[in-house]
């Protein structure tokens, strides 16, 4: 599934927060994709088309991101982000959901799941920020720059040179020289064709302070939802100690594994391997998957 098929196919809900963007594939019971920073709901292509036979796949494009609009005046924090999800689930008339986040989202997932812990069928949390991580020293001097204006020339280096991209994100992947061009055009472009898209999202990177997520710690304590826990061993910005805080702190954490030497977007990089994880932890938290997946995972 490239950019364009995956795009292609992609709706608009309005909800309160502005016109959220999103892709789906499959039917059944809803699982809902949430992803970080600086990219957009096609970080999830391999989950939808892998995994559409035992799940409704949602891959959503957060506040400040993709090709979402948020409202005039709209606040894009996390915890915004976190209320955002659930008018989009209410737009959409789906009432629990397979949750799955990543970075940044995982730390919004975090934030819904202790705000509307009734809207869980399951959880599960990747290589994200927790409790005080957020953000995370290595991702510092990231917030820094873009306080200071430096944004837009940043992106658009990146975008004229991908050897720019790359090199920036080479912390968060296991092989950035393998990133194909088309791949970083379909993260970048949202931005860099809206002044405006550009604007939240430096409203959405200066918002970042650890308050949102200690602010719900007392409702991740009592989170009874079967929540499935994977790390990539590998991560300067989210270290394993954060895969342990977040089982212990959890009481619905039923299982949480390790990826040997992989960097966070490991969903994007080690597809299949996750989506077994996936598959299995949807099996043990309820409802059915089906099927032999294997030919939807021979994507592109």
């Amino acid at each position: 599934m490239d950019a364009r098929e995956f795009f292609g196919t992609r709706k608009t809900m309005a909800t309160r927060s502005g016109a959220i963007s999103y892709v789906e594939r499959g039917s059944g019971p809803a699982a809902l994709f949430v992803h970080g920073v600086l990219l957009n709901g096609y970080l999830w292509r391999h989950q939808l088309a892998g995994l559409a036979d035992t799940r409704r796949c949602i891959a959503v494009d957060l506040l400040a991101h993709g090709y979402t609009e948020a409202a005039e005046g709209q606040d894009v924090s996390v915890t915004a982000n976190a209320h955002m999800l659930a008018q989009f689930l209410d737009a959409l008339g789906i009432g629990q959901v397979d949750l799955v986040g990543n970075d940044s989202g995982g730390g919004i997932c975090q934030i819904f799941a202790a705000l509307y812990p009734q809207r869980l069928r399951s959880l599960t949390l990747s290589n994200c920020d927790a409790h005080d991580n957020w953000p995370p020293e290595a991702f510092q001097p990231f917030v820094a720059m873009v306080a200071a204006g430096g944004l837009a020339d940043t992106l658009k280096a990146m975008q004229a040179d991908k050897a720019v991209y790359r090199s920036a994100l080479a912390p968060a992947y296991e092989r950035p020289e393998q990133l194909p061009d088309a791949t970083i055009d379909a993260y970048l472009h949202p931005f860099l064709e809206s002044d405006r898209r550009l604007r939240e999202l430096e409203r959405f990177v200066d918002a970042f302070d650890c308050r949102h997520t200690l602010a719900v710690e007392d409702g991740l304590r009592r989170l009874q939802a079967p929540t499935l826990i994977a790390w990539g061993t590998d991560d300067v910005y989210f270290p394993l100690e954060w895969s342990r805080w977040l089982q212990q702190t959890i009481p619905g954490a039923t299982r949480r594994i390790e990826f040997d030497g992989a960097r966070i977007f490991f969903p994007e990089e080690r597809w299949a391997d996750f989506n077994r994880e996936l598959r299995a932890h949807w099996d043990a938290s309820g409802g059915t998957a089906t099927g032999d997946a294997s030919a939807r995972e021979a994507i592109t």
